[in-house]
């Protein structure tokens, strides 16, 4: 299993940067973070049960805890904090990035939706 060896969150520019103890250096967006969540609430509970987040360029993450020594909570300044995001779950979603990011726009653009907030 790969381990981060650091974690920074970069809350300005809304990015957190993950090393891994194998060498990999990943940047990830809050907005990519918050979309892929490990949560019931985004992934249901079996395939095709997955919900579209919409709405989420803006999120920012106001905290990270530690959950044991496999995993992190991130706190969204939505409101989402139910997401675990295992090491391996991380590893995922940084080494799977460019795929994983082109799909949810691919989504996005089918369902017709907008990755900005709504105005009102």
């Amino acid at each position: 299993m790969v381990i981060p060896t650091e974690i920074v969150l970069h809350k300005k520019e809304r990015v957190l940067n993950l090393t891994f103890d194998n060498g990999k250096h990943s940047e990830l967006s809050c907005e990519y973070l918050r979309v892929y969540s490990p949560s019931a609430e985004v992934q249901g509970h079996g395939p095709g049960e997955e919900t579209l987040q919409v709405g989420k360029a803006d999120v920012n993450i106001e905290k990270i805890e530690a959950v044991g020594n496999y995993a992190i909570c991130l706190f969204f300044d939505d409101g989402h904090d139910t997401g675990i995001y295992s090491w391996e779950w991380l590893y995922h979603i940084a080494d799977n990035h460019e795929k994983l990011w082109q799909e949810y726009l691919d989504k996005m653009e089918k369902a017709g939706k907008k990755r900005a907030p709504s105005s009102f």
